[in-house]
C-alpha cells in the first residue's frame, strides 16, 4: 500500500494566530528523527506602512545554554501589500537540533499571522488526527 503524506511528515503549530506589533518567536521544534522542516507562515491583514520580516533560527538545546541564532539567508521581507499571503522557509538538514520561526515587526503597525512546521524525511509518522483515503469514491463525506 502506498504511503500517504501524513505517514512521512509531522505537523506542529509554530505560532498560534495573533495580531500585534511585537516581534514573535515561534515555538522551538526538535528536529530529532527528521531531515528537514518547512516553515509555513500565513499572514492576514498587514497594516499600511508595516515593516515585517520572517526568518528561521537554530539552537543545539532549545535556547537553554545555546541561544537561538539566525540561519543565514533565511530572512524574507513581507510587504505591507502581502495581505492574506503564505510564505515558506525550507530548512533541510539544519546544523543544530532545534529550529524556530521568528516574525519581526516594527513595534508600531499591527500584523496578524500564524505559523505551522511541517517536518519531513522522518520515520513513518501516523498522527491520530489524520484520515487516509486510497482511491476514494464519491458520496457523503
Amino acid at each position: 500500500m502506498p504511503m500517504n503524506i501524513d505517514q512521512q511528515t509531522a505537523l506542529t503549530s509554530g505560532l498560534d494566530y495573533a495580531s500585534g506589533t511585537a516581534t514573535r518567536n515561534g515555538v522551538g521544534l526538535s528536529m530529532a528523527g527528521y531531515d528537514g522542516v518547512r516553515v509555513i507562515v500565513k499572514f492576514a491583514a498587514i497594516a499600511a506602512g508595516a515593516v515585517t520580516t520572517i526568518k528561521a533560527q537554530q539552537s543545539s538545546d532549545n535556547g537553554s545554554a545555546d541561544a537561538y541564532s539566525d540561519i543565514a539567508g533565511s530572512e524574507q521581507t513581507i510587504a505591507a501589500t502581502d495581505d492574506d499571503k503564505i510564505f515558506t522557509i525550507d530548512i533541510n538538514r539544519p546544523l543544530k537540533s532545534w529550529v524556530r520561526v521568528v516574525v519581526v515587526k516594527d513595534a508600531t503597525n499591527a500584523t496578524a499571522e500564524m505559523a505551522v512546521y511541517e517536518q519531513y524525511g522522518g520515520n513513518s509518522v501516523s498522527p491520530s488526527n489524520a484520515e487516509r483515503f486510497l482511491s476514494p469514491a464519491e458520496g457523503t463525506a
